[in-house]
């Protein structure tokens, strides 16, 4: 699917974009959002929709981590044992914040996975989480708005 093939489901498509994109598959939730607010797309309806869709796939993300199931990380997340581990000691120091980093590409996955296998309280990791990506889609935003 091209840029403009999600474009064809409005705004219903730029969740499902962000969603996926907040998972397993490597997608560019960012260049749908841009392509939607070029051609036009409200900006807080757009905002709202690729946030929400990519807040609940990072939280799938987070609870893919909690149930621990190596088997499924390692086979749809492609990520290895050792990876989540090594962030432990960070985990530690820092806490749910690193959701924060959510948003960037694959990096962001680890991070997440990583909360949810380390039992970082949900709740204030989706608030960290909903943060960071909201930042993230606004300052697209933002930089387009700036070249008009």
């Amino acid at each position: 699917m091209t840029f403009m093939d999600w474009l064809e489901f409005g705004y219903w498509g730029l969740f499902l974009a962000g969603f996926i994109a907040g998972t397993v598959v490597p997608l560019s939730s960012e260049a749908i959002l841009l392509a939607m607010l070029l051609s036009g797309g409200d900006p807080l309806v757009s905002i709202v929709s690729a946030t929400s869709g990519n807040w609940i796939g990072g939280m799938t993300t987070w609870y893919i981590g909690h149930l621990g199931n190596w088997n499924w990380i390692e086979k749809y997340f492609r990520i290895e044992r050792q990876k989540v581990e090594a962030y432990q000691a960070r985990i530690a120091k820092h806490g749910a914040i690193l959701a924060l980093l959510g948003w960037l590409p694959v990096l962001g996955n680890v991070i997440v996975l990583a909360l949810g296998f380390f039992r970082v309280n949900w709740a204030v990791v989706a608030f960290w989480l909903l943060i960071g990506k909201i930042a993230r889609y606004v300052a697209i935003y933002l930089s387009i708005e700036g070249l008009a």
